[in-house]
């Protein structure tokens, strides 16, 4: 398939996903997106979609890809539960913006690793430990005050919440570990 066919289906898909909200309002009144909410999330989707397709496209290996697929799926996920409740607290908790970093470090350490496999690995298992890091800051160290504090934080929920989060940055290291042991042994 050629990256415009890809780029094509990919956009075809984003359309699809956008329907059910659209067709959900019509019949829910608690569904209630306005149009940024829609480009919000087709953009979101439809940039997921497309890292997917350029990175996955470097190497043609399943366990490459599914990491590939875990890594954009996690980021996707961070930034959208961010968006829509936060992931510390509510959504207006300034300590949110601290997982921005998380990203940051999945960003710059693929780009610094040429998107190779065993350098995609320390940068998934690196972006997994700032996760954890962050959200040990957000709740313990960073206490926000006045009118972005909040009465109550379910400690419990935000750690299993937020340790599934990590552990989906920790899968995609692994199977970027994997591609790489598999292409090491292809090469010898």
């Amino acid at each position: 398939m050629t990256i415009l066919q890809s780029i094509t289906r990919l956009a075809l898909v984003v359309t699809l996903l956008l329907l059910i909200p659209l067709v959900a309002m019509q019949f829910d009144t608690g569904v209630n997106w306005s149009a940024f909410d829609f480009i919000v999330a087709g953009g979101l989707l439809f940039g997921a979609g497309l890292t997917f397709v350029l990175i996955a496209r470097k190497w043609h290996n399943t366990a490459y890809r599914l990491g590939v697929g875990v890594a954009v799926a996690a980021g996707l996920l961070l930034v959208w539960a961010n968006l829509a409740v936060g992931l510390v607290g509510s959504e207006d908790n300034p300590a949110n913006l601290l997982y921005g970093g998380v990203l940051a470090v999945a960003l710059i350490g693929a780009f610094g690793a040429r998107f190779r496999p065993v350098g995609m690995s320390r940068a998934m298992f690196g972006a997994g430990l700032t996760y954890v890091l962050v959200t040990a800051i957000a709740l313990f160290v960073w206490k926000p005050t006045g009118a972005a504090a909040e009465p109550s934080v379910h400690l419990l929920n935000v750690l299993v919440a937020n340790g599934v989060f990590a552990a989906l940055w920790v899968v995609a290291g692994l199977l970027f570990r994997r591609a790489g042991a598999s292409t090491n042994h292809q090469l010898a």
